[in-house]
């Protein structure tokens, strides 16, 4: 089928009906046909807000749209294999790039849902240039899906996986999650993460460690967002050193000196001046009326909106 022989407004059917996958590669044939997409589908492409890279285990790179249900897998890069040819050669933002098409019955390996799985392109990597083609393809998706949307790259920390970072990546933000298990000792690898990794976005940290303790100058407490979840911690002095905006945490029981000194220096500037938010949820204890009474929270009309700086 030749798209450009076809009057516009078919060419325009054709195009709202095919996955953001597709679309992709559709445009990666020409300049002319990515014209003609960014044109017909002006409308499509503006609504895409956000596009996470996310890593794995293994350092394998994915971009997906996570707004779309199920999540929309725009392409996928993983180590080149010998014993594989590449289905087709594209050139992305002047590299050249071998690529395979992700399918249920070439992929056993990996899990698949049943329903709404759709095919995408798999980006063929040599390791020694993993780095460049990275960036090549950043660079596209920020031509062809544009400035206005948010990037974010996304790594769920493995405690035995040693992390390549892409710090080269124009107008992305960085964030991860880990799940800390009660035996975790490789504190070393987890601080190594942080600091080979450019200053993040947000941090999750899900742990039943109560030893886990970060290096005062760690990059860690430079996050803008960190959300702790503790499981057999008291009050956690994880926040003692944050640097960042908002914090979230949750945990089952909480030292009430620790959290009224930590809440009074916040308050009074002395600490944590750049802080505009915090929850702390206990779980299992309720001192709602010991705190207000000795921090001297005011109340605010339920009704009424409030107060913004």
């Amino acid at each position: 089928m030749i798209l450009s022989k076809y009057p516009r407004l078919v060419q325009n059917e054709i195009l709202q009906n095919m996955e953001n996958s597709d679309l992709l590669l559709l445009s990666l044939l020409s300049n002319n046909m990515k014209k003609l997409i960014k044109s017909s589908q002006k409308k499509r492409l503006k609504n895409i807000n956000s596009i996470v890279y996310v890593t794995d285990a293994k350092n394998f790179f994915s971009a997906y749209i996570p707004s779309q249900p199920n999540g929309d897998i725009l392409m996928r890069l993983e180590e080149f294999r010998e014993t594989e040819r590449p289905d087709f050669q594209l050139n992305v933002s002047g590299k050249i790039i071998d690529f395979r098409l992700f399918t249920r019955e070439r992929n056993k390996e990996f899990w698949l849902p049943e329903t709404g799985f759709h095919p995408y392109p798999v980006a063929c990597v040599h390791k020694s240039e993993k780095e460049s083609i990275l960036e090549s393809v950043h660079n596209y998706f920020l031509d062809f899906f544009g400035h206005s949307v948010k990037y974010y790259w996304k790594a769920d920390f493995f405690e035995d996986v040693h992390y390549y970072v892409p710090t080269q990546l124009r107008k992305v933000s960085y964030c991860m999650s880990t799940y800390v298990e009660s035996d975790f000792t490789n504190m070393e690898n987890l601080e190594n993460f942080f600091s080979s990794s450019p200053v993040l976005k947000s941090v999750q940290l899900f742990t039943s460690n109560s030893e886990i303790s970060f290096n005062p100058e760690s990059k860690f407490y430079q996050a803008e967002s960190i959300e702790t979840r503790q499981v057999t911690n008291t009050f956690p002095d994880i926040l003692s050193h944050f640097q960042g905006k908002h914090a979230f945490m949750i945990c089952k029981k909480c030292e009430i000196p620790a959290l009224i000194g930590f809440v009074k220096r916040w308050k009074s500037g002395e600490a944590f001046g750049k802080l505009k938010y915090l929850k702390v949820t206990v779980i299992f204890h309720n001192f709602n009326g010991i705190i207000h009474n000795i921090i001297g929270v005011k109340y605010i009309d339920a009704k009424k909106q409030p107060l913004r700086n």
